[in-house]
């Protein structure tokens, strides 16, 4: 009897648990995002958030929380209740910052469950049009010729632009500077490549598109393995000399580790298919965007490869983790 007393009471526990599931969200679902509003990961953020809020007519809003290079935020996710209730956006950032935090406090693999990624875009590789290099091999060339007289900028040291500057410097067996903005970050590092007080960087198509298309930026190559769909004739950076160059920026969300699969296929199902709807398509292709739309394990797989190929890259680059 007894038996079957318990037997009954785990089934009522388990068709409850489903009908939670089944009701998600029953309340509004916070999605974190560790750095200040404006950048493109909020900007991405906010426009998925406002379609789930569509879809499931419950509100999805997005909470800045940065701090301590975005790990504050990071920590605070990972710490949630696995309820569904609270997800991160993660970029670039997400993915490199085990490679350089010796005692760092979460774990990307370890302490979430992938979502979806959403979305992806290329690097450019930029110079002042006065520099006589107009290809990447001629780039090379030019530093070869010049050891030590050439100069990246970009974000603060350590940040992604630092990391995409020292990884070409390195796989390109060049030697070259990199000035980093601290103050300003990578907009004030534009302003000072356009004026010609810089001589290159790795930057977002967002931010140096209007000056290529001004004349005012030389583009050389681009990040990525294979070539662009919104830029077909733009020789890439491993194909012009650099094999295995091949970085994008990113825009993904995770929960925190532990969330029911069944909450986290649901949200992935739907991030998936807006990721690919012709407003996001139409939103990014001008930013040199690419829609993905990954299921979890596709994400996981994303992000195993991206914090071990990181971890190399910062060490095999004589960078010291903090």
């Amino acid at each position: 009897m007894w038996h079957c007393l318990i037997a009954a009471l785990a089934l009522v526990a388990t068709m409850a648990g489903a009908q939670d599931i089944g009701n998600y969200p029953a309340r509004p679902v916070r999605t974190v995002v560790a750095l200040p509003p404006g950048g493109a990961t909020d900007v991405q953020a906010r426009i998925f958030a406002s379609r789930l809020s569509e879809t499931f007519g419950r509100q999805f809003f997005v909470e800045n929380r940065p701090g301590a290079g975005s790990i504050a935020g990071y920590t605070a996710v990972a710490k949630a209740p696995p309820d569904g209730y609270t997800l991160l956006a993660v970029g670039l950032t997400f993915t490199f910052a085990p490679a350089l935090e010796r005692e760092l406090a979460i774990d990307p693999v370890r302490d979430f469950a992938p979502v979806s990624l959403m979305t992806k875009a290329p690097w450019l590789l930029v110079v002042h049009p006065s520099l006589p290099a107009k290809s990447v091999k001629e780039f090379i060339a030019l530093a070869k010729a010049r050891p030590g007289k050439l100069n990246f900028g970009g974000g603060a040291l350590l940040s992604g632009t630092h990391l995409l500057a020292a990884w070409l410097i390195q796989a390109a067996h060049i030697q070259a500077e990199y000035i980093p903005y601290s103050s300003g970050g990578t907009g004030l590092s534009t302003i000072d490549l356009v004026s010609g007080r810089v001589d290159a960087a790795i930057a977002t198509v967002f931010t140096t598109k209007p000056f290529i298309d001004a004349g005012k930026l030389r583009v050389l190559g681009i990040s990525s393995a294979q070539r662009s769909k919104v830029f077909p004739n733009l020789p890439t950076i491993a194909e012009q000399g650099v094999p295995g160059y091949d970085a994008y920026t990113f825009h993904g969300w995770v929960a925190p580790a532990g969330t029911p699969p069944a909450i986290v296929n649901r949200l992935s199902t739907e991030l998936a298919r807006i990721a690919r709807s012709t407003e996001i398509v139409d939103k990014i292709k001008d930013d040199g965007g690419e829609p993905v739309g990954s299921n979890p394990e596709q994400f996981r797989q994303f992000i195993v490869a991206e914090v071990t190929r990181w971890k190399s890259i910062v060490t095999s680059s004589g960078m010291s983790a903090k």
